[in-house]
């Protein structure tokens, strides 16, 4: 007997993520340009849903990301940021460094739950948020998540996390963030940091494997 699976769907009626076959089945048939796949795991799926099809075939296929500016070397006069999540989801914080002296510019957390994504763009619009009221908008930021990138260009963080007593501080933060994109302009260039070339973004929390 086959293990169960999970379905993203990310273009059909109603993207998401479904635990059956027969309901995603119903969001993409008929449906021109339908994108689906399977995952073994719901944590998994939630990942892969939160990254987009772009994002997750950028991510295991080896698909080019976006480049950052300045071939062979980081801008150094720049804030990197990071986040950290024990599980998908789970405990998340996040922070940022000067890229030139790794010195600790903020940090939050451990929140109760969250997922890396969501601290990844959390720290991005604090980032931003700070520098404007620095008046320090020359400044560059760095991320390592494309996803996140994305999200703030957007200004909306597309998450499936589910609202519970435990995840609620980081979703009200959330909506902070989102509210400060919509009434706020900035004009602090966001890149996405080079890891295969330059190596662990200058934030990281050094928890990888």
């Amino acid at each position: 007997m086959a293990g169960k699976k999970w379905y993203v769907v990310w273009s059909g009626l109603e993207p998401g993520v479904y635990d059956s076959w027969e309901e995603c089945r119903q969001q993409i048939e008929g449906v021109k340009g339908a994108r689906y796949k399977a995952f073994p795991s719901r944590s998994q799926a939630m990942q892969a849903f939160e990254d987009g099809a772009e994002g997750f075939y950028r991510r295991h296929y080896g698909s080019q990301e976006e480049a950052a500016p300045m071939s062979g070397k980081p801008i150094f006069a720049a804030l990197a940021v990071d986040a950290a999540c024990s599980g998908n989801p789970g405990v998340m914080e996040y922070r940022a460094v000067r890229v030139d002296t790794h010195q600790e510019i903020f940090h939050v957390g451990p929140l109760p739950e969250g997922t890396n994504n969501i601290g990844e763009f959390l720290a991005i619009v604090h980032a931003l948020a700070l520098l404007k009221q620095r008046n320090m908008e020359h400044l560059p930021i760095y991320s390592d998540s494309v996803t996140a990138i994305s999200w703030v260009r957007n200004k909306r963080c597309k998450t499936l996390l589910q609202r519970t007593p435990k995840s609620a501080p980081v979703l009200d933060l959330v909506l902070r963030a989102e509210k400060w994109l919509h009434e706020h302009t900035y004009r602090n260039p966001i890149y996405k940091w080079d890891t295969p070339n330059w190596g662990e973004i200058p934030a990281d929390f050094g928890r990888k494997g």
